[in-house]
């Protein structure tokens, strides 16, 4: 007959679950806000250089914001 393990090893199995869980979940969080916060610095950078098209200023009005949300 198999021999039953105490129930402060279940305990310390449960525990060391959550502990793993929560600090791997903690860093896919942080790698998801790293990977969106580039997405978005990058899709700025490249929206302000097709509107600045090789000048220094903008010209502004074109709409290209209103034409990007609306695709």
């Amino acid at each position: 007959m198999a021999e039953e393990h105490p129930r402060t090893d279940f305990n310390a199995l449960v525990s060391t679950i959550r502990q793993v869980y929560k600090h791997l979940a903690t860093r896919a969080s942080r790698a998801v806000n790293i990977s969106l916060t580039l997405r978005n610095w990058l899709i700025g950078a490249y929206i302000a250089e097709f509107e600045l098209n090789g000048e220094d200023r903008a010209a502004y009005g074109e709409g290209l914001l209103v034409k990007l949300a609306a695709h």
